[in-house]
């Protein structure tokens, strides 16, 4: 069987706010922006990108679940969820796809509460505090990892 050249870019809850929210921490950079960055990475090795953003994390779960059937792996910025979703580590966990976990800000030099990721131990590639750029730092390493030429 072939591997999908396609990953599944998963944003969650309020990252529909980029631009807005919070700018001295994620910059004025939008969600459209994430996604092209994400997208033209991609483009670049020959990959595609099938985006989701919500704030429903059932929305979340099921994009994760039907990407078994078309992406070679998953880059997932999980927002607040990060530290607070078992329910969504179980969903990466049990999908067997290579996961890139994605972090805007430096979630270890903010709050103690955002210092544990219930994604960290299912991912295979950690990017943290590198702003938007760190989606297409996470985009090639996890495609480096899919195609074989990193070890995952």
């Amino acid at each position: 069987m072939t591997t999908p050249r396609r990953l599944l870019l998963v944003n969650g809850p309020n990252l529909n706010l980029l631009g807005t929210r919070e700018p001295e921490i994620y910059g004025t950079a939008t969600l459209a922006d994430v996604v092209q960055v994400a997208t033209d990475a991609a483009a670049r090795r020959g990959f595609e990108v099938r985006a989701v953003q919500s704030n429903h994390e059932g929305v979340l779960l099921d994009a994760i679940h039907d990407a078994r059937e078309d992406c070679a792996g998953i880059v997932i910025n999980p927002g607040g969820l990060t530290h607070t979703s078992v329910v969504l580590r179980d969903a990466l966990s049990g999908v067997a796809l290579p996961v890139a976990e994605v972090h805007i800000s430096d979630v270890m030099a903010r709050e103690e509460f955002r210092h544990h990721s219930y994604v960290a131990d299912v991912a295979v590639v950690h990017v943290i505090g590198e702003g938007v750029p760190g989606y297409a730092t996470a985009v090639a390493r996890l495609i480096d990892i899919v195609t074989g030429q990193a070890d995952g």
